[in-house]
């Protein structure tokens, strides 16, 4: 049996239709590709390192590509852009820079085109001439990041962490000194020069130095600095003296120190301290002296060979020196007078008073050092003017007693108070001779010479009456001796015997005589004047 199906009960089938992926499998690979890229990108940018600006006045061998920057001889960046600034006076580099260095970028680093380089301290940049220039770049100390910087022309003389300490030389002029200079402790290099430029108000020089370790610590508070430049040569009152540190310094220049073995308990100083540069050793290692008295002297005589820095000596020992020599008026005579300005350092040569033993030492005050000097006067002190050295000619001025000397009054009203002095030896010399000159002005020589002349007549007559009395006479003599010899030898028995042979000698001795007398007779009549002035000494060809 059939059994009848009511079709409104079916219910109705909905056709739902196949959903389709709106992606398609063909851009996956593109899709990858793409992040790819961007990680690649994105990774490039994190691992790129920043970019700087360098300014040079020029440019040499520096080209876009190709010209690496280094740090300790390592590439650290490239150069990626050269041209020229606005105004066309400098040249701007761009560099990348690695990120790796990026913490060498800092405020105070430095940046030069390293290159060949020829000076008299020595050669440095060789290895340029097969790889070509690059930039040098070398840090500093500070922690502030900077990405535009101004060129060195040269590299730096020190490197940041070579260990030792900075200082600054103050002095009037730079002279030889320049770069790279060297610096000396006892004739050791211990340092040089790394920079100079003139002070703000461009009354001196500032000179950079630095001291490397462990020498640094012989850098003190009482350390003394001066010129080592060449050859010292000093001609002073004790002769010639000769002085050089190297043979480097003689051609460059150089600075040395040393502190005074005076000086006790040195504190080391610290980094950037101020230090007078001396010009010479001996000024520097000068004792310093805190009390100077200003003198002057006036002498009556020349000043040649005293100068400005010849010494004041007090029984041989130094007590000053001489400020100036030059001219003053005098008004009491309206004359031009010399004039020597001295200093007197009352420390050396005058004891410190003490209020109790076992008290330190108290400076004397000036009315202590006024009656010292005053003392000193009365007992005959007084300046006398001395020759240091015979071959230099130079003088210095002397301070001795003279017990013998007038006293002298003193002013102490003026200032600089008038110290007396003495002639010196020469002057005496000088006046001696002079005395005798003119105690010969005064004889009557045309008195003496009237007298000499009627002594040669006088004299003349004796002459004329010897040759026409005394001769004839002495001729007639000697004839007759000669013919009373004759008979004598006439009578001699044998010309062998003794007494003829003792005779034949006696007659030759008269006869010598005979030729003696008759050779003066003869001279005298020619040179009658001879009795008075002597025989004249005959010019001999």
């Amino acid at each position: 049996m059939t059994e009848n199906i009511n079709l409104e009960d079916v219910p109705e089938t909905t056709v739902v239709p196949k959903k389709r992926l709106k992606f398609s499998v063909v851009w996956i690979i593109p899709l990858i590709a793409a992040i790819v890229a961007v990680g690649i990108a994105v990774q490039r940018i994190l691992m790129e390192g920043p970019t700087i600006t360098i300014i040079f006045k020029k440019a040499e061998g520096i080209e876009a590509g190709k010209t690496f920057i280094k740090y300790k001889e390592v590439n650290i960046g490239q150069v990626t852009e050269v041209k020229l600034s606005e105004d066309f006076r400098q040249v701007v580099v761009t560099a990348k820079i690695d990120r790796s260095a990026a913490g060498l970028l800092v405020e105070d680093a430095c940046f030069w085109i390293e290159q060949p380089r020829a000076t008299l301290s020595g050669i440095t940049g060789i290895s340029t001439l097969l790889s070509g220039n690059y930039i040098g770049l070398e840090p500093g100390k500070s922690k502030e990041e900077q990405r535009t910087f101004t060129g060195l022309e040269e590299p730096p003389a020190i490197t940041f962490d070579e260990p030792g300490r900075r200082f600054i030389l103050q002095t009037e002029s730079l002279g030889s000194i320049g770069n790279g200079s060297p610096l000396y402790y006892r004739s050791l290099n211990v340092g040089q020069v790394i920079g100079y430029d003139l002070s703000e108000d461009g009354e001196s020089v500032r000179i950079k130095v630095f001291v490397r370790a462990p020498y640094d610590r012989y850098v003190t508070d009482r350390t003394r600095f001066w010129q080592a430049s060449g050859i010292d040569v000093s001609a002073g009152t004790e002769g010639f003296s000769v002085r050089t540190e190297s043979v480097l310094s003689m051609l460059i220049g150089g600075i040395a120190f040393e502190h005074p073995p005076s000086e006790k308990n040195p504190k080391p100083a610290g980094e950037n301290t101020i230090f007078v540069l001396f010009g010479s050793r001996a000024e520097a290692l000068a004792n310093p002296e805190t009390i100077a008295t200003p003198y002057v002297l006036y002498f009556n005589e020349t000043l040649r060979g005293l100068s400005a820095g010849a010494p004041v000596t007090y029984l041989g020992l130094t007590a000053g020196e001489v400020t100036d020599v030059g001219f003053d008026h005098d008004n009491r005579t309206n004359l031009i007078r010399p004039r020597v300005d001295i200093v007197l350092y009352p420390e050396r040569f005058m004891a410190y008073a003490k209020t109790s033993p076992g008290q330190d030492a108290v400076i004397p005050s000036v009315t202590d050092r006024r009656a010292f000097m005053q003392r000193a006067i009365d007992l005959g002190l007084r300046a006398q003017l001395k020759s240091g050295n015979l071959v230099t000619g130079q003088r210095f001025v002397s301070l001795d007693i003279f017990p013998d000397v007038p006293r002298v009054e003193m002013d102490w009203r003026k200032f600089p108070t008038e110290l007396p002095v003495v002639p010196s030896g020469l002057q005496d010399m000088e006046t001696k001779i002079h005395s005798i000159l003119t105690k010969l002005e005064k004889m009557p020589l045309d008195g003496l010479a009237a007298d000499l002349k009627k002594t040669l007549v006088s004299v003349d007559k004796l002459f004329k009456r010897i040759d026409g009395e005394i001769l004839p006479d002495a001729k007639a003599t000697l004839e007759k001796l000669k013919r009373a010899l004759d008979n004598i030898d006439a009578t001699l028995v044998g010309k062998d015997a003794a007494a003829q042979q003792q005779l034949r000698e006696t007659l030759q001795e008269i006869a010598r005589a005979a030729q003696g007398v008759s050779r003066l007779t003869e001279y005298l009549e020619r040179n009658p004047e001879a009795l008075i002035r002597g025989k004249a000494q005959e010019n001999r060809r």
